[in-house]
């Protein structure tokens, strides 16, 4: 197990299945933690189950002002961010030629442009202390795309782009900056499918089964030890083997 003993974690969208697998595995290793998500009843019942040093921040990562509001308090609550998960993220799928405006505006803005505006607001303290971690979650769509999610895996393919910019800024400085692509991974989103459905997917994925969220915490918690700090501007996929990128 990776060692997070003394590092300080703000995780976004920690009430969902992958965010909340990635504050286990955090806290398992000793981190501190300070988690936010929309879904304010959700986090705070996950935070009071995880117990131990946990700060809960709710906001809306839609929101500019929420987005700056939450990387300052998550600061003053922790003393630092050290690790900084950019995992929340929604989707509005539709056909690109039935695509509102509103679908595109508000999946770049959660998944993309947030991302952008948190791992600003917390480098330049990392700068300061020489370290950091900056882990965003992109997804297998955004190398391969998929009919109807053309705003998602624009905003997934414009992560890894972008991470690859940052880590190319700060790694002089002892921040690393990576992504981690999930492919079809069991979620509570993935259980509402039908069996039929399920299987769909499955018959895509040469190892046979959908990946857990566990799979996707373990490959983050590497990224953010110190084991991984010769590590950045990559992004690791863990698909099962559905796309070999």
């Amino acid at each position: 197990m990776f060692d997070l003993t003394g590092k300080c974690a703000l995780i976004t969208g920690a009430a969902g299945g992958i965010g909340r697998a990635i504050a286990k595995a955090f806290a398992a290793q000793g981190a501190t933690l300070a988690l936010t998500d929309m879904n304010e009843e959700g986090l705070k019942a996950f935070a009071a189950e995880l117990g131990g040093n946990v700060h809960c921040i709710p906001g809306n990562l839609g929101d500019a002002a929420e987005v700056e509001r939450i990387a300052a308090e998550a600061e003053e609550k922790m003393g630092r961010i050290d690790i900084l998960v950019n995992n929340a993220g929604l989707t509005r799928d539709n056909l690109a030629m039935r695509m509102k405006d509103e679908e595109w505006d508000l999946v770049l803005n959660v998944n993309l442009t947030a991302a952008f505006r948190l791992s600003r607001a917390v480098m330049r303290g990392m700068m300061k202390n020489r370290y950091g971690r900056i882990i965003g979650l992109a997804s297998v769509v955004g190398a391969t795309g998929n009919a109807g999610q053309a705003n998602y895996a624009a905003s997934k393919g414009g992560l890894v782009a972008m991470s690859k910019c940052l880590a190319a800024e700060l790694a002089s400085r002892n921040i690393t900056v990576n992504c981690v692509a999930p492919g079809f991974i069991a979620t509570p989103m993935t259980d509402k499918l039908s069996d039929e459905q399920k299987g769909k997917l499955v018959v895509k994925i040469p190892m046979g089964r959908l990946g857990s969220a566990g799979d996707v915490a373990a490959c983050i918690s590497f990224l953010a030890s110190e084991e991984a700090g010769y590590v950045t501007g990559q992004t690791i996929h863990v698909n099962g083997g559905m796309a070999m990128i």
